[in-house]
């Protein structure tokens, strides 16, 4: 079997997950990676496991650099069971390794596996040990994005193993952005970052910050990160390090997304003269229907996006339920420094627009009101309300600017 090798004498042996297109409600189009790490070296070392599905996978691509019993140190990075849940097997066919986790990842690891016989050390941030001629570093990460989560470094190759930071899910027969560039847009691999960012790590913007500063203050130089989950950082690690840096900060793209859905299409006829408004005054618009599009890919584009319109139809004097679903969604991921406003149609009573704008408020967002609503469908002169507070809602967008 052909090996890969990230640097000398460490190896990817993960798993490559085709199928997968529902990654707990977040959906996968590309597929995924589960990646972990074998190090070669006078006490060989494993760097996380992987999914329990595909267990299998990983234990070949061990097993054709060298035995599992050769294994003496085994890394939980995260102890989410993508990476855990082939973590029992592996350790019990390494033997007696020593095992090296967190104080948080110890005790939830408790809850899920009988560990009683394994030995284990709970390690903290500076933390070293040595496999021969390597030193391995620790660097926890609480909250990014489970309590138990770190880091490790490896020192002497400036390899920083990154478990789910820095991540995408993207399922390929290339390991590395290098390669994956030969096939695939800088665009594309781009939107999988963003894609990943906005649906995992969107509430952990200040933490980022923070590790990165941390990093920065530790000195530690960083030549390549692997990360988790899809290619691994080798030309230009410093590419995914800025983009984190900047989407924590709240940098995105200077333009508007229409988030909506429609019971008999009235609301869907205001997007029209709403979106030609948003272009009147030179600004991108993307139009995103709720039950045509994943839910994850609707937090991408709303986070991506500095502004955003969220239109809903009144039912039973209040939102549409797959609009409600989109704002319950977006609550949990905590977003900040973005602007938004509400239109919609309504029949007998209002509602849908109100409450909009009330959960926004609460979500502590920038908020335009009074936002834009018609009774059953708009005529003529309700168009043109519906062009003006496209074209005013895309001046405000473009004024604001808030970093956090």
């Amino acid at each position: 079997m052909t090996k890969v090798e990230v640097t000398p004498n460490v190896y990817w042996v993960g798993a490559i997950d085709w199928a997968i297109r529902d990654f707990h409600g977040y959906v996968t189009p590309r597929g995924s990676t589960y990646n972990n790490y074998l190090i070669m070296d006078d006490e060989p070392a494993l760097v996380d496991a992987v999914h329990g599905e595909h267990v299998d996978e990983s234990i070949k691509n061990i097993r054709a650099i060298t035995g599992m019993r050769t294994i003496k140190h085994v890394i939980v990075n995260h102890i989410e069971p993508d990476h855990a849940g082939g973590l029992y097997r592996m350790v019990h066919m390494c033997g007696k390794p020593k095992v090296y986790i967190t104080r948080k990842g110890l005790e939830g690891l408790e809850r899920m596996f009988d560990i009683s016989a394994w030995d284990i050390q709970v390690v903290k941030t500076g933390d070293e040990v040595k496999t021969g001629r390597k030193t391995l570093m620790f660097l926890e990460t609480p909250m990014l994005h489970w309590p138990d989560s770190m880091m490790t470094y490896v020192k002497e190759d400036k390899l920083l193993i990154s478990q789910d930071a820095f991540g995408q899910h993207i399922a390929t027969t290339q390991r590395f952005d290098d390669e994956l560039l030969t096939c695939t847009s800088v665009s594309e691999l781009d939107d999988a970052v963003w894609d990943y960012y906005a649906n995992i790590l969107m509430p952990f913007g200040s933490l980022i910050k923070s590790k990165l500063a941390e990093v920065a203050k530790l000195g530690l130089e960083i030549k390549i990160i692997a990360p988790d989950h899809g290619v691994i950082w080798r030309q230009n690690p410093g590419k995914v390090l800025g983009m984190y840096s900047d989407i924590a900060e709240g940098k995105c793209d200077e333009r508007v997304s229409i988030i909506y859905d429609t019971m008999w299409h009235s609301t869907e006829k205001m997007i029209e003269p709403i979106a030609k408004g948003i272009k009147a005054e030179g600004m991108d618009c993307k139009v995103v229907k709720l039950r045509a599009t994943p839910t994850s890919t609707c937090v991408k584009e709303f986070w991506r996006s500095r502004g955003t319109l969220i239109g809903s139809p009144t039912l039973n004097n209040t939102l549409f339920p797959p609009v409600g679903d989109f704002l319950v969604n977006i609550k949990g991921l905590r977003p900040k420094g973005r602007i938004v406003s509400a239109f919609g149609s309504y029949g007998w009573g209002g509602g849908a627009v109100k409450d909009i704008l009330k959960q926004c408020t609460e979500m502590k967002l920038e908020v335009v009101e009074p936002g834009v609503q018609v009774k059953y469908r708009a005529t003529a002169e309700e168009e043109e309300q519906c062009f003006e507070f496209g074209r005013q809602f895309a001046i405000k967008t473009r004024e604001y600017h808030k970093t956090f």
